[in-house]
């Protein structure tokens, strides 16, 4: 049954892997053009706007992605009225934010001191992928992955070529063409509207993709319902709101707390947005092992002998991101050629920020036992006390440290989370995670970084010569110690 079971979880990891590859690999395709096109305090309004979507987004969906899985694998529950009633709630919920919106943005965008063109495009974002995020959450209830991955990859394709459609030839049809009116909906030079612009336009996309769905979808809430999902969902809701907060807390601090130097607080967000980017990788693998795990783990939670697999899972998840956090550091001397000249000075914190995505990863598997336990209650301690954690460490060094304390406040804040959540766990859901081996892979992963960086000479030749030595020693030691069979 276990080889079945990691079979299953590594050919859909693989599959939702192959869009969440394609979205990031959007970041290093488009961050070399945004950095070179857009200044560094335009790329820190950017930065900032993309802050406020992420949270404003989940409270919008209100945790109803998880409350589907939930309630349409349980008995008694008919998984097609669960959906009407999670999509019809999404439509109402979507259309009502869009509206406030539009009605308000001058007055919006005036206390922020953005264009008002561009809170109607955020706004239109948030209200499109709310929508989808339940013809998608479908998908991956009925394990269609590929159909899922395709979608997703189509909406991607589509914002690379709205972006590169837009920076490119709008600046000059704009030079030659001052009185257009397309200047109602773009600014003349290339902004961080031009951005949000071609995000908007890929969620429609997205959109069109499922008008079948759409259209066959019966859109009507069912009362009895609607209230088990919203007491399921809503600490969810708070939970990812706080974990959110936890994530992006730093980007909307920098306007009141970045240091007062040569750089304003624009400057010094855009410069770390852009490091934060150069990070996607680990992020990547963390989201798409997400993907295909929580469906899974729901699935599989009534077996009895399932809590041995679920460890196990989550020591070869942190192998494979000492893997990629290695890889990452060892070979930035060549990444940070990714970013605009201008932007590099960032790089000081990109092997902090791939750190804090290890452990970020490390917490979504060690607070998964909330969910399956039906204790959701519990995420909002846990993700508040990671919450505080980042804030107080931001407020009292941002201001000295500048994006510096902004990536060490994310390492502890997770770990403060994972400290937690662990020991909670141990008393209503109790994994027996293998800690002691965990933590000697991670150890030993930030020794090797030390030790490149002590050995670093002043030929590159040479350093990822010995960087690459260590990488396959690190992996040498792993296949030995775990007794896997490379060939088999």
């Amino acid at each position: 049954m276990k080889k079945d079971v990691f079979k299953r979880l590594a050919k859909d990891t693989g599959i939702y892997g192959m869009s969440s590859i394609l979205a990031r690999t959007l970041n290093f395709f488009l961050l070399p053009i945004y950095t070179r096109i857009l200044s560094e305090g335009n790329y820190g309004i950017y930065t900032e706007i993309f802050a406020y979507i992420a949270i404003i987004q989940v409270v919008l969906i209100f945790g109803m992605e998880t409350g589907f899985f939930r309630f349409a694998s349980l008995d008694g529950y008919d998984s097609g009225k669960v959906f009407s009633t999670v999509s019809c709630f999404m439509l109402i919920v979507s259309l009502a934010f869009f509206g406030l919106c539009f009605v308000f943005a001058d007055e919006i965008a005036a206390g922020k001191d953005y264009y008002p063109v561009a809170v109607i495009y955020a706004a239109g974002i948030l209200a499109i992928d709310t929508f989808t995020s339940a013809f998608f959450a479908r998908l991956r209830y009925e394990r269609k992955a590929m159909k899922f991955a395709v979608y997703r990859s189509i909406k991607i394709l589509s914002e690379i070529f709205f972006n590169l459609l837009f920076l490119y030839l709008l600046p000059k049809y704009f030079a030659s063409h001052p009185q257009s009116a397309l200047l109602n909906f773009f600014t003349p030079e290339a902004s961080y509207v031009y951005i949000l612009a071609a995000v908007f336009c890929s969620c429609v996309v997205s959109a069109l993709l499922f008008i079948p769905e759409i259209i066959r979808t019966k859109y009507r809430i069912y009362l009895p319902y609607l209230k088990p999902l919203l007491i399921y969902s809503l600490p969810l809701m708070l939970a990812g709101l706080q974990g959110t907060l936890n994530d992006f807390i730093d980007r909307y601090l920098f306007r009141y707390l970045a240091p007062e130097n040569e750089y304003s607080w624009e400057e010094q967000l855009g410069v770390f947005g852009a490091a934060v980017k150069l990070a996607v990788l680990m992020s990547l693998f963390v989201q798409m092992f997400r993907y295909a795990a929580e469906p899974y783990f729901f699935s599989e939670a009534s077996k009895s002998d399932i809590k041995p697999v679920y460890a196990k899972v989550m020591k070869f998840f942190t192998i494979f991101c000492v893997i990629i956090f290695l890889a990452i550091n060892f070979y930035s001397d060549i990444l940070q050629y990714i970013l605009g000249q201008k932007f590099r000075s960032g790089m000081i914190v990109l092997p902090v920020m791939l750190f804090a995505y290890m452990l970020s990863g490390i917490n979504q598997n060690v607070s998964m036992w909330y969910k399956l336990a039906s204790k959701t209650k519990i995420a909002m301690i846990v993700t508040f006390a990671g919450l505080l954690t980042s804030i107080a460490i931001n407020v009292l060094f941002m201001p000295i440290y500048s994006y510096r304390a902004a990536a060490w406040g994310h390492v502890a804040s997770y770990s403060v989370m994972i400290f937690i959540s662990w020991q909670l766990s141990k008393r209503y859901y109790k994994i027996p995670y293998q800690w002691n081996s965990i933590i000697l892979y991670m150890a030993l992963g930030t020794a090797l970084f030390f030790v490149s960086r002590i050995m670093e000479t002043t030929s590159i030749v040479l350093n990822l010569s010995l960087y690459t030595v260590l990488l396959a020693g690190f992996i040498f030691f792993v296949v030995k110690k775990e007794k896997i069979s490379v060939r088999r």
